[in-house]
């Protein structure tokens, strides 16, 4: 349920936070709420959006993938030259 909230901001601060939401495609109440629900709910029982599940499992890889390790390959290949 969505409910109004009133602040008082600095008009500067304001500004910035509306160019940057518009930089990212989104509102700036959809910014603010993304970032209040990040402080007050622990990590642990954050909801997995749609997108992230649709897209759980689209790769199979090995049991004994390293992730670390192959990205450390992929820099020393990249920049060795």
């Amino acid at each position: 349920m969505d409910t109004k909230l009133t602040l008082k901001l600095d008009g500067e601060i304001i500004a910035k936070a509306k160019s940057y939401a518009k930089m990212k495609n989104t509102s700036l109440s959809k910014l603010i709420e993304s970032y209040l629900d990040q402080l007050v709910e622990p990590k642990s029982h954050r909801h997995i959006t749609p997108l992230v599940k649709s897209l759980s499992g689209v790769i199979d890889l090995p049991s004994d993938f390293k992730a670390r390790n192959e990205y450390k390959k992929h820099v020393l290949k990249k920049y060795s030259k």
